[in-house]
């Protein structure tokens, strides 16, 4: 059995307030399951371990790839660098309190300390949420752009960048100045906003973040990705087996990064709602803990999705195991820039509505089309059948239009 009746036994050399929170929860409770046993802490420690571990593992080196290798600095790539710094900021600020304190079975750091890990850990990862939408509505908005789109042009991505953070602060800093407030949670070992509270003040508050740093962020992403699929479908009469491959392939990330959205923040999006407007006592400690182990993950799943399956990022990856140059993708490096005679080429197709999208496709040598920002990965070039041509040597220029009604 995880569960004990201790109730605040784990008090010794805690702050009183932290003692009168848990008192208070057990008798709001009213029940014997108000923390965990010592093999439940043990538990929990022993997955905070892992999540930390691997977490600053896979963020560390997203960085050291980055800051190795030139070709990945493209201004995409840096709000996957943003989401990186983020997660790896948890693991760092926030994963080693949660752990120690697991370990021995209490909160270790006082209640000032309570408050700044509830703030720090609910800061950086609204950052992570808020970052995946930008990133999802920048390789959106650079399909259905109707001008080149140059990759020097860092401006747009670090308004991006700057959003993520801004739109984080504004969130979790109201609970610093009365608007609901950061205290212990679940068995105690953690700490984030009080969901128990049954006030008009925190209840408000509790819903706005749940509407605006959970449903908000997903709906973009799904919007969006969405509308990539629905683009990828309207060209795949140019090449119906290739465009099948690539549809199944783009099909594959995109659930794969709902999935692990919700399974990482809508259990905790949950229970709070749960404790928020439910009976007291509803949520036991083994209830709360879960969803917020759950909501650690996404620190280790983030670089896997968004980068270690990100072509560009594996061969830079394979080659820093190797200490060798990264082998040369046989489509264009560039992240999202397509060649000004392109653009010129483009325009004679005629005018086009606004809702269609463009897609520029450059090659040299020998001919072959590239999509940018077709599929969840960075890179946005992908390889596709020659087509004919009766001089190899000679650049050749496609323009593909394709409508996306909705």
């Amino acid at each position: 059995m995880i569960v004990s009746n201790v109730s605040l036994s784990g008090c010794a050399g805690v702050s009183s307030a932290l003692c009168a929170a848990a008192g208070e929860g057990h008798l709001r409770g009213g029940s014997h399951r108000n923390t965990l046993t010592p093999t439940g802490h043990l538990v929990v420690a022993v997955c905070l371990g892992f999540i930390g571990t691997l977490g600053l593992i896979n963020n560390s080196l997203v960085l050291v790839l980055f800051c190795r290798y030139k070709m990945l600095r493209s201004p995409i790539n840096l709000l996957l660098i943003n989401i990186s710094i983020s997660d790896l900021l948890v693991c760092v600020l926030g994963t080693p309190f949660s752990f120690a304190a697991s370990t021995q079975g209490r909160w270790l750091i006082g209640e000032g300390g309570c408050v700044w890990y509830g703030f720090a850990n609910s800061l950086f990862g609204i950052v992570s949420l808020i970052s995946l939408a930008v990133l999802s509505y920048e390789r959106y908005s650079t399909m259905v752009a109707p001008t080149e789109a140059d990759s020097s042009n860092y401006h747009k991505i670090s308004l991006g960048i700057t959003l993520s953070w801004v739109y984080s602060l504004i969130w979790t800093a109201p609970p610093l100045f009365g608007w609901n407030h950061y205290g212990p949670e679940g068995p105690g070992t953690t700490c984030s906003v009080d969901w128990t509270a049954k006030t008009a003040n925190s209840i408000s508050y509790i819903v706005c973040l749940f509407v605006f740093c959970l449903i908000v962020p997903f709906l973009v992403i799904v919007f969006c990705y969405g509308k990539l699929l629905c683009a990828i479908r309207q060209v795949s009469g140019i090449n119906p087996s290739l465009s099948r491959k690539r549809e199944q392939r783009v099909l594959f990330m995109v659930v794969i990064m709902v999935v692990c959205y919700l399974l990482c923040w809508l259990p905790y999006g949950i229970m709070a709602l749960m404790a928020t407007f439910g009976p007291p006592g509803l949520i036991t400690p083994v209830a709360s803990i879960v969803p917020s182990v759950l909501a650690k993950t996404s620190t280790v799943i983030n670089p896997v999705i968004y980068v270690f399956m990100n072509k560009q990022f594996y061969r830079c990856f394979k080659a820093l195991l190797r200490c060798e140059a990264p082998r040369p993708s046989s489509s264009l490096k560039s992240s999202s820039k397509v060649p000004t005679n392109a653009m010129r080429a483009a325009a004679v197709t005629g005018p086009r509505r606004t809702n269609n999208f463009l897609f520029m496709v450059a090659s040299l040598g020998r001919p072959v089309a590239t999509i940018p920002q077709l599929g969840p990965s960075v890179e946005p070039t992908i390889d596709v059948t020659r087509g004919p041509s009766s001089d190899n040597n000679k650049p050749v220029i496609v323009s593909l239009v394709a409508q996306c009604d909705g």
